[in-house]
């Protein structure tokens, strides 16, 4: 079936705007140092926070879903950028722990409505048969790597700033924010995108509660979810720890950002070649890019707590810091493209969700547990703990997962397709 005009637009802008407005420029590679050091809030608490985010996340999940059934993606993702600009400027203006709260609070808001409406924004979009599936990790795939690029540069720009003024690469990333929202208003509503304004929310949120069910009763996706979202929200966790092992080896503030800025150019090039991984790994992709970040975490607790020499140390965190940027690059496109295969575009919002409900929740409880270890040890420990954990809950879910995903579409059960549609 031939694209409209503006189904056309929204494909040619979708990889600018995800470039600029996928997730936050100029924030990660310092993010965590300037809440510990400039507004002197204790790393634990900084944990903490990012534990009370996938919570807010958790609660916003079926309102903001809702939300988007009703008004449509266009105005749902000017309202997700608008929200992530309200929470970098309570970061900036932050003067104890409630401002953080405030700021993840708003934040959840933003990537709620960002995680449900944004690759389906694309999605719906795309004309439909075979070839959509893979036509879709074609264009979000170069529109990750090209944000991977993006915040390479960033990132090392952000660790210069930041020694000269450590509120500079925040109010840079204020700045995107309001870029995104702009680029937002670009998109243009089509009958698979815009909201449906008659619907009852509460009515609707009913229904959504049904649909979860519904979704896991299918043993593919179940395993699907839950493993990636267990991967996703360790993935998160591992942004502050990363900052808090450098932090904790005496690491310039200054070389932060050109770590992060090459690591992310690596990401880049593994998000771009994201097919390559698929065509290559087939069902054995999830396990190669998730256990050796889990076990990189392990190599540096260890290499750590041994007491390397400062030179080796450096090597042994810099490469275990590599494979985990190489696993990060295709897996998001990855996991999205799986969940959305033999999906239609009335189901495809609600495994959105509920993927996103099950990854607030791994995601705090993750959180929960860095922050509680790191009030007993150091952020190296804290690696080494979370990996030992983390090992054993893949090894045990792969082994489910062997015979459940990544199969033929003639080997799957009626009924786990059933409700869908191959494309």
């Amino acid at each position: 079936m031939e694209s409209t005009e503006e189904e056309k637009s929204n494909i040619k802008l979708y990889p600018i705007y995800k470039m600029l407005s996928w997730d936050l420029l100029f924030y990660y590679s310092i993010i965590f140092i300037f809440l510990v050091q400039i507004k002197h809030i204790s790393p634990a608490d900084v944990l903490l926070g990012e534990a009370f985010y996938p919570f807010f996340k958790f609660i916003l999940l079926m309102p903001m879903t809702a939300l988007i059934e009703k008004i449509g993606k266009k105005r749902s993702l000017i309202i997700a950028n608008s929200a992530n600009a309200i929470s970098i400027l309570c970061y900036i203006l932050a003067q104890n722990f409630t401002y953080v709260l405030i700021g993840q609070f708003f934040s959840a808001i933003a990537f709620v409505i960002k995680g449900v409406a944004e690759t389906n924004m694309l999605y719906d979009n795309l004309p439909r048969g075979e070839g959509r599936g893979s036509q879709f990790s074609k264009i979000d795939g170069k529109a990750t790597s090209w944000y991977y690029y993006i915040d390479a540069i960033t990132s090392m720009l952000s660790g210069f700033l930041y020694v000269v003024n450590g509120y500079l690469p925040l109010i840079l990333c204020f700045i995107f924010c309001l870029v995104s929202v702009y680029i937002s208003f670009k998109f243009k509503e089509t009958e698979k995108t815009k909201g449906l304004q008659t619907t009852n929310t509460r009515e609707y949120i009913r229904n959504l509660r049904h649909s979860f069910k519904y979704i896991l009763q299918s043993k593919r996706l179940r395993y699907l979810i839950i493993f990636g979202a267990i991967f996703s929200g360790f993935l998160s966790v591992l942004v502050s720890l990363r900052s808090g092992v450098l932090e904790q080896i005496k690491m310039p503030e200054q070389y932060f950002g050109v770590i992060f800025a090459v690591l992310g150019i690596v990401s880049g090039i593994s998000a771009k070649n994201e097919g390559r991984f698929h065509n290559r790994l087939r069902n054995k992709t999830l396990a190669v890019l998730a256990l050796p970040v889990a076990i990189s975490c392990i190599v540096i607790g260890f290499a750590v707590a041994v007491n390397l020499p400062y030179g080796s140390l450096i090597v042994v965190i810099l490469i275990m810091y590599l494979v985990q940027f190489i696993a990060r690059g295709p897996f998001y496109t990855l996991i999205r493209r799986y969940l959305n295969n033999f999906t239609t575009h009335t189901i495809r919002n609600k495994i959105s969700s509920s993927y996103n409900l099950i990854e607030s929740i791994a995601r705090t409880l993750i959180a929960l547990l860095a922050s509680f270890l790191l009030r007993i040890t150091t952020s190296s420990g804290t690696l080494l703990v979370l990996g030992c954990i983390i090992t054993i809950a893949f090894v045990l879910l792969l082994d489910k997962m062997k015979t459940r995903v990544g199969l033929k579409p003639e080997q799957y059960k009626k009924e786990e397709i059933e409700f869908t549609e191959i494309k």
